[in-house]
């Protein structure tokens, strides 16, 4: 077995590398950027090694720097975690000239596979079903709109060397072909070096079901069963399973065997993924295979009980594997959600900045609960703008899909995230959407849900009430505190009194509380609902049992009452005498300030072009300006008819959120 081991990569991916070496007594090397210096992966390694600037075409993806640092730290094996060099099959070739043993497939099994457009042609050989496409290199966006045109609209423009939602656009006409096509291409070399494009049918209504596949140098092959990864924005995944609440053991199995075939077919070792479309009627389709491990493998270990990264170790150590196919079965239920430094109020535009607070929920594995987070970060550090937006993967495990997804409820609750906008809120109101609670989702789940973008979610009158229940209950907490210190000690829950009303979610709550020493019970239209509690003031979040339910809400204090989110719902609270409400009746509304004239950077990030000019005439939904962020690049379009009346930024301008870009007559 190796001694030590460098892990090619930064963030969560390389502290769940770091977990498992340290596990099995190995020593860990870490690589870092400037923008790392300080990073959780660096403090966690037994070792690092600066390697460059904070961009990843001039630090993490540089072969020569990573070949440098191993010789210089001695180690024996690589991990490339995913993304940055982890299929590039000339990294591979240079660990191998170097004696150093890679810790994924061999180089041309990554040549074969990990090239999008060649791994289809090979399927396509070995009699596997795939969507229909151009398969071959695309010269500029004439072609581009050309080929779209044959195959018919739809259609998938993709990065041949992509993968995590990289350089992949959906067009529905040829000028989003165009347009798409450049997008792509900009953003496939920017993140991979490589700009080659291809261009296939887009499947509508289709389920993204993916096999992950093991295998070791000693001929034997498994599948660990299926994960579905169908809640998608912008082809990034957001939400995983495994296993899928959709197929049935028949298509579960010859999808399996197809994968493994597949996998043989090219030689290939380690742990890799076989990725499908599956239609409404269980037809599946050859997607891509990732040689290499996935963002979402940790809910296939918790089915299955197999720590897939131990296992791509000690595969590479030339280890046989320690099971065979009748071996796998599949235990209870896994959910992940991803938590990503992105606004879902501002269409989960990226956030940067500091992590004021960071406090994931207390990890826990007994036979009946499991809460994991796999994470890169910690309280205080800072959100760059140099790398994917993604802060940790929060995963629970249970014996049956409803239980997993509720203990994923209570765990995203639980989640304290400040500092930066996050897509916390947009999990929670997953969790708890009919679609996705009945299993009846594909990748158009959140185009189709949320059309008009994700506003947060209204809760329904019951747990509005119980919410209701519970600002009362703590909003007397903290009265009794203040008479205290005020000094009205005598007597001093007649001075906090029982009546009162909440004002939440635009409506009027009269409630009357009645304390006793076990909490207290506050009436709210026509409830009489039991909570109890041991909140304090000044406490960021409270658990609360309310109407014999638990219920946890992440609180902040404001002027008469609470800032409550739970849920996917953000409540501003507050809570009057009622003498008081009345006269709050009377207070007039807060106008929004009008930027409709105005073009604003939605994000902070870099112009990477500008479209129109002062004088022209833009018409609705005309690209106005590219901005780039977190390695994506983001079209922003008019939102109606108008003059250009000025453009205040140029190409390669580094802009803050609501930086001025152009002014409208």
């Amino acid at each position: 077995m190796f001694k030590k081991i460098l892990i090619a990569n930064r963030g969560e991916i390389a502290c769940r590398v770091i977990k498992t070496a340290r596990k099995m007594g190995i020593a860990t090397v870490a690589v870092y950027s400037d923008a790392d210096r300080n990073a959780l992966h660096v403090q966690m390694a037994d070792e690092a090694v600066h390697i460059g600037p904070s961009p990843a075409n001039q630090s993490y993806i540089v072969i020569d720097k990573v070949m440098e640092a191993i010789r210089q730290t001695g180690a024996e094996a690589v991990h490339p975690g995913y993304g940055f060099l982890s299929e590039n099959m000339k990294f591979a070739e240079a660990l191998e000239r170097e004696g150093v043993v890679f810790i994924g497939p061999p180089s041309p099994a990554i040549e074969a596979m990990g090239d999008k457009i060649t791994s289809k042609k090979l399927a396509q050989e070995a009699g596997v079903s795939t969507v229909p496409g151009y398969m071959g290199l695309i010269a500029d966006a004439d072609e581009a709109v050309k080929i779209s045109d044959q195959i018919g609209y739809p259609v998938m423009i993709k990065a041949s060397a992509g993968g995590g939602g990289k350089g992949m656009r959906i067009a529905w006409n040829a000028e989003e072909a165009r347009e798409g096509f450049q997008s792509s291409k900009n953003e496939a070399a920017s993140s991979f070096g490589d700009d080659r494009i291809f261009i296939e049918k887009f499947v509508t209504q289709p389920r993204h079901i993916e096999i992950q596949v093991l295998a070791d140098k000693h001929g034997n092959a498994v599948y660990l069963h299926e994960r579905e990864c169908s809640i998608q924005r912008r082809n990034q995944k957001v939400i995983e399973e495994a296993p899928s609440p959709f197929l049935d053991e028949a298509t579960r199995k010859a999808m399996g065997e197809q994968a493994v075939a597949l996998a043989r077919a090219v030689g290939y070792t380690s742990a890799g993924t076989v990725e499908f479309i599956v239609d409404g009627q269980r037809n599946f389709y050859f997607l891509e295979m990732n040689t290499r491990l996935q963002v979402e493998h940790p809910v296939t270990e918790l089915i299955t009980g197999i720590d897939l990264v131990e296992q791509m170790i000690r595969v590479a150590a030339g280890e046989p594997l320690p099971f065979a196919q009748g071996d796998l079965k599949i235990n209870g239920w896994a959910m992940e959600s991803r938590l990503y430094a992105e606004d879902p109020y501002r269409n989960f535009l990226p956030s940067i900045g500091r992590l004021t607070r960071y406090r994931p929920p207390a990890e826990v594995s007994d036979r009946n609960h499991v809460v994991r987070n796999d994470t890169g970060v910690y309280e205080g550090g800072e959100i760059s703008m140099f790398y994917d937006p993604m802060i940790a993967k929060l995963c629970t495990w249970a014996p049956s899909r409803a239980q997993a997804v509720d203990a994923m409820r209570v765990a995203l609750d639980e989640f304290e995230v400040e500092g930066i906008g996050h897509n916390l809120p947009f999990l929670s109101a997953v969790m708890d959407h009919p679609k996705f609670v009945a299993g009846d989702i594909t990748t158009a789940f959140i185009a189709e849900e949320y059309p008009d973008g994700f506003q947060g979610a209204a809760l329904p009158d019951q747990e509005l009430q119980r919410v209701v229940a519970a600002a009362a209950a703590m909003h007397r907490v903290a009265e009794i505190r203040r008479a205290r210190i005020t000094g009205r000690l005598d007597n001093h829950e007649r001075h906090v009194g029982e009546n009162w009303v909440v004002f939440a979610a635009g409506r009027e709550f009269p409630v009357a509380i009645r304390a006793d020493r076990g909490g207290s019970t506050v009436s709210v239209e026509g409830r009489d609902l039991r909570v109890e509690s041991d909140w304090l003031p000044g406490q960021s979040l409270a658990r609360m049992m309310v109407d014999g339910a638990a219920l946890v809400m992440k609180v902040d204090r404001i002027t008469g009452g609470f800032r409550l989110r739970l849920r996917g719902a953000e409540l501003r609270v507050q809570i009057h005498r009622p003498r008081a409400a009345e006269l709050v009746r009377l207070m007039p509304e807060k106008v929004a300030p009008d930027t409709s004239k105005f073009l604003l950077c939605p994000m902070p990030g870099l112009v990477v072009k500008i479209n129109v000019a002062a004088g022209d005439e833009v018409q609705e939904g005309q690209a106005l300006a590219t901005v780039e962020a977190m390695k994506m690049e983001n079209i922003l379009r008019a939102e109606r008819r108008g003059v250009v009346r000025s453009v205040n930024a140029e190409a390669g301008q580094s802009l803050k959120v609501d930086d001025v870009i152009m002014e409208f007559e």
